[in-house]
């Protein structure tokens, strides 16, 4: 159904022909249904303009049509309206699109929302929206958009300055399901493999889904989230293999600090600049997240270090995996350090996903401490210190954290659970578990 249809079916309030919300029926038909968590619990009754921004296949577009649905039925037929950056030509076609469907809300409804999905895939569309908030065309209305590239997130004060309205918050990225809904859905059917079948699937719907039917990922998943990403590559002029030399270092180095220069030599590219311009892109996909040292003492990172490069992404490093690993079987084959590397970056991600829904600084570097001596994987402000190990340990290896860190708390994600005063030690699921 094109958008000139659904929009005419949203304006008589008729919800009921499936074609108008293709996700969401796509959803009654599968076996499990996941809970979205993102910091957004309820949209604001307040014109203004929302940044939602995060990965491919993770469910924004069904969270959308839901938004719509539940806004048609809070308010009434003609108080929301939908378009498609997808399926719009250029920003003429969007200003169109947008002028058209701002004059044609019902006359006394409460609320006038127009939802924009992937708006994104057109280039420049912040120009349209400043135009017309600032013409008044927009002025009553909230507009709510989704996008796969979260440069918007990074970057949103240069996008839209000043024109998003009085709401409290407008940027918003868009989270992996948790493993608390996850395990809550297929636990039942996995079992023993509950939390390694969440780690592959790195929490992105479809890849949960198939993992908890199927027991494997199709190939058709795994070229989804190719396609996305070596789409965006190739928007940007960069080249696929250039991309794939890139995550083979990243492989290769797991969680081990490189340089710029060391990342550009091993991945056989020109120069530091090339190498950044890549990791840059996957930064701003919300598919790598650079780890830097963190000074203790100044308070910040230290910038001109070697850092780390995390999946916050971990189906895409699925995807990209040299090892084709498709199925719980396939990666217990790991060996026990690649699989701790895995840890490392599930928890990368599950850091990112609770900074998300806190409404902290979205797609901030992560932090890491390290001495001649000793080093612990993360450090946050919030979370604290926090380090992964695949085995198990005890509170006696990290004695000299009390010393070193008389008024902070460590936890230890390996296989023991203990708890002394200053650290503790629990499993990579309790720590998936915890409450934010």
């Amino acid at each position: 159904m094109d958008i000139t249809q659904i929009n005419k079916n949203l304006s008589q309030g008729n919800l009921d022909d499936p074609k108008i919300f293709p996700h969401l029926y796509r959803l009654t038909l599968s076996p499990y249904v996941f809970e979205y968590e993102f910091g957004l619990d309820n949209l604001p009754l307040e014109p203004g303009i929302l940044l939602i921004r995060g990965a491919r296949q993770y469910g924004k577009s069904t969270w959308l049509e839901q938004q719509i649905v539940q806004t048609i039925k809070e308010f009434g037929a003609g108080s929301a309206f939908y378009l498609n950056g997808d399926y719009l030509a250029d920003l003429n076609a969007l200003a169109t699109q947008l002028e058209i469907l701002a004059v044609s809300f019902a006359k006394n409804t409460k609320v006038r929302r127009i939802f924009i999905d992937e708006i994104t895939t057109i280039s420049g569309w912040e120009t349209v929206l400043k135009r017309l908030v600032d013409s008044g065309i927009l002025t009553d209305v909230l507009v709510v958009t989704t996008g796969s590239k979260a440069t918007d997130l990074r970057r949103g004060a240069e996008r839209l300055p000043g024109r998003k309205g009085k709401l409290a918050r407008t940027n918003y990225l868009f989270t992996p399901v948790s493993y608390k809904s996850f395990y809550k859905a297929c636990h039942k059917k996995l079992k023993a493999k509950t939390l390694f079948a969440y780690l592959l699937s790195g929490g992105s719907p479809i890849a949960c889904t198939e993992l908890a039917t199927q027991g494997v990922l199709p190939e058709y998943v795994i070229q989804l989230v190719r396609d996305w990403i070596e789409g965006e590559i190739a928007k940007e002029g960069r080249q696929r293999s250039a991309l794939i030399n890139i995550f083979n270092v990243l492989f290769r180095f797991g969680g081990n600090p490189v340089g710029q220069a060391k990342l550009a030599r091993e991945a056989n590219l020109a120069n530091n600049t090339v190498a950044h311009g890549y990791i840059e892109i996957l930064h701003d996909l919300g598919c790598v997240i650079p780890a830097y040292p963190f000074d203790m003492s100044k308070r910040n990172l230290i910038l001109r270090k070697p850092c780390k490069y995390h999946y916050m992404n971990v189906l895409a490093a699925t995807a990209y995996h040299p090892a084709q690993i498709r199925s719980v079987d396939d990666f217990m084959k790991l060996s026990e350090a690649e699989q701790g590397i895995w840890y490392e970056w599930l928890v990368a991600q599950e850091l990112q996903r609770r900074t998300a829904i806190r409404g902290q600084e979205l797609l901030k570097p992560l932090a890491f401490w390290q001495s001649k001596q000793h080093e612990i994987d993360f450090y946050d402000a919030t979370e604290q210190f926090i380090e992964v190990k695949k085995g198990k340990c005890t509170a006696l290896e990290f004695a000299w954290f009390v010393k070193q860190f008389k008024r902070s708390k460590l936890r230890i994600i390996n296989k023991n659970n203990f708890e002394t005063k200053a650290i503790k030690g629990l499993s990579l699921e309790n720590f998936l578990l915890e409450n934010i």
